[in-house]
C-alpha cells in the first residue's frame, strides 16, 4: 500500500476534512459517495477482467 504522502492532494484533504471538519451529515453523505464509487470501480474491473479478448 503506499505511502500517505504519495497519496493525490485532493484525498489527504478529503481525509483532512473527515477527520476534523465533517459534520455527522456530511460524513454519512461522504460514505455513501465513497462506498458507491468503490463499488463502481470495482465492478468495472471485474468486467474487464472476465471479458473475452
Amino acid at each position: 500500500m503506499q505511502n500517505f504522502d504519495q497519496l493525490p492532494k485532493s484525498i489527504k484533504r478529503a481525509v483532512r476534512y473527515i477527520k476534523q471538519d465533517a459534520s455527522e451529515e456530511k460524513l454519512k453523505q461522504i460514505k455513501y459517495i465513497m462506498e458507491r464509487a468503490f463499488q463502481l470501480r470495482e465492478e468495472k474491473n471485474r468486467r474487464n477482467i472476465t471479458a473475452p479478448k
